[in-house]
């Protein structure tokens, strides 16, 4: 892809709207509602990179109650004519076709490697990369299991969504929040799976939420690690002009 002159590429990740509650969550919800429709006057296309909600399970015909001024603004930029990508973070594992079927929006499950005027991105959300944090590897591969779905499909949203909202607030492990200081460049998981990917092949940029940190890490003399941070703490997010990339903050809070 080519970015038009006068235009960019925008990234953000890690909203948690819902969290801790609808009600506090919904400040934070209407800054980036904000610098959503700021970015709409110049972007090229839009990256979502994963935990856009703190929970979030589609049942076959029943998805979480809520969002709806976030997800009315997506489905307007999107028909727009913008492009906005999707990757799916450890909280909203359980995203199927909805964005799909109802926003145009394409969902990605893993790292997908993109090119913007020769620049070379790998780009995901980030979770279960690199090596170590074997129990949520282990307990995302039970989470995304089809038997696992299936049976958690029987229980009625009115139990099934307000239990899974509860753990994923008080459970660690997915929640992150005993992970949210920068543990230094050798023990940094997603440092080290850039720097192990960089030996097979180049890349320019890699960008990637899920920390919860604002992070810009030059890995050799060619390539950067870019974490977007969060809109909880941070309200940070990426932009690309076409010739660098930048971590900006919006906090209007």
């Amino acid at each position: 892809m080519n970015i038009p002159e006068g235009k960019k590429i925008y990234f953000s990740s890690d909203n948690h709207l819902g969290a801790p509650t609808m009600q506090e969550s919904r400040k934070r919800e209407k800054v980036f509602l904000e610098w959503l429709e700021e970015i709409r006057q110049d972007a090229a296309a839009i990256f979502l990179l994963g935990d856009l909600f703190d929970f979030w399970f589609e049942y076959q015909h029943v998805v979480p109650k809520g969002f709806v001024r976030t997800l009315g603004k997506l489905a307007e930029i999107s028909d727009s004519g913008i492009p906005v990508h999707f990757f799916v973070g450890n909280h909203d594992l359980w995203m199927e076709n909805y964005f799909e079927d109802e926003l145009n929006i394409p969902v990605y499950r893993q790292p997908k490697e993109f090119e913007f005027n020769g620049k070379k991105f790998l780009v995901g959300h980030g979770d279960g990369l690199g090596p170590g944090d074997i129990g949520y590897k282990r307990m995302k591969k039970v989470f995304t299991n089809p038997f696992s779905k299936w049976l958690y499909r029987w229980l009625h949203p009115d139990l099934g969504v307000p239990l899974a909202q509860y753990f994923s607030v008080k459970n660690k492990m997915i929640s992150g929040e005993e992970d949210m200081e920068f543990l230094g460049e050798e023990k940094e998981f997603l440092i080290q799976y850039c720097r192990r990917k960089l030996e097979s092949k180049d890349y320019d940029y890699f960008l990637f939420g899920h920390r919860h940190l604002p992070l810009d890490i030059q890995l050799n003399q060619k390539s950067r690690y870019v974490n977007t941070g969060d809109w909880i703490n941070h309200y940070t997010y990426a932009e690309f002009d076409g010739q660098d990339l930048l971590l900006k903050n919006f906090r209007q809070a």
